[in-house]
């Protein structure tokens, strides 16, 4: 997709940059009462996607979470004063629960994926006294190097215990596309390449229509029609008399619904702002928080009249 419209961000998107992207709206569901959907932490907004995505997944298993969380602690503690007995505490904490609670973990895992799951989980608790070293030696940037390459075996663990899609669309809106899962779509720019990780997980028909989009072409050649440094980045319309994405097949308009999945809900809200709901002190599962976030925009004040433009919200 070339982008003229992009020439305001160029300090922020280079040659080769992969930023983490993620779909914000989440879809409203019909799901088991008894299980948890997801899990995000008290505290600060989270900023990083990676994050976001891996808190979002839909599994259920207490010492994974209680792992990541300590992992992910880490750049809070190194973010603020540099605390490095917290950090040294969070690393410890890891260390236990790899020790302590592994039978746990891999008990969520599938049989067939057990050894795969062992075998990172031996490299997590090889890579333990690697982040701690640095923590000693007070090495910020290998410490968070070293964080970083633990979260993502932490994040492979995760998705392995991910065994099915967790819920049905509801049946107004199976029609439309759906990603019951997650993508990965490459943007080519003037600029640079972008990578998006788009989770359907939390927002299938959301996900499924963008995906569907850019399976069709799209967004090819379109440029960016807005552009805020530090704030946003939108695409714009194909040239044509229509507005937004008409299904040659209908000939109709396609309208995607408002989906969102709250924090801690089993049962998402459908077609409703969290404002109108009563619910505005909450927060989706995926939050509009993380650098490179990318939403549906809408027109107006219709919640299901959702179209085809994308916001990046940019690092």
């Amino acid at each position: 997709m070339q982008s003229p419209g992009f020439k305001t961000f160029k300090h922020w998107l280079k040659t080769g940059l992969t930023l983490l992207l993620l779909i914000t709206l989440s879809v409203g569901l019909s799901a088991a009462k008894d299980m948890r959907i997801s899990r995000l932490p008290a505290g600060n907004a989270i900023t990083d996607g990676r994050a976001l995505l891996r808190y979002a997944l839909p599994i259920d298993n207490q010492p994974i979470r209680e792992l990541q969380s300590s992992l992910e602690d880490i750049t809070n503690q190194l973010r603020a004063a540099r605390r490095w007995g917290a950090v040294s505490g969070d690393i410890s904490k890891a260390d236990r629960i790899l020790t302590d609670q592994r039978d746990a973990i891999l008990a969520s895992i599938p049989d067939a994926k057990k050894p795969a799951a062992a075998a990172l989980i031996e490299q997590l608790k090889d890579g333990i006294p690697v982040v701690q070293a640095a923590t000693e030696a007070k090495d910020r940037l290998q410490v968070l190097d070293q964080r970083t390459r633990l979260l993502e075996w932490v994040g492979q663990l995760e998705e392995a215990m991910v065994q099915k899609f967790p819920y049905e669309v509801p049946e107004a809106y199976s029609n439309l596309p759906q990603l019951k899962g997650r993508a990965t779509v490459e943007f080519t720019t003037s600029k640079g390449k972008v990578t998006a990780v788009v989770d359907g997980y939390s927002a299938p028909v959301t996900a499924g229509n963008f995906i569907d989009l850019v399976q069709r072409g799209f967004y090819n050649d379109l440029p960016f029609t807005r552009s805020e440094e530090s704030y946003v980045l939108q695409v714009g319309d194909p040239p044509g008399p229509e507005v937004g994405f008409v299904n040659p097949k209908t000939k109709k308009y396609r309208a995607i619904p408002l989906e969102l999945l709250v924090k801690g809900d089993t049962t998402p809200i459908y077609g409703i702002t969290l404002e109108d709901a009563g619910r505005f002190r909450e927060q989706p599962v995926l939050p509009f928080s993380a650098y490179g976030a990318m939403a549906l925009a809408r027109p107006g004040d219709d919640p299901n009249g959702g179209f085809f433009p994308v916001f990046l919200l940019p690092v």
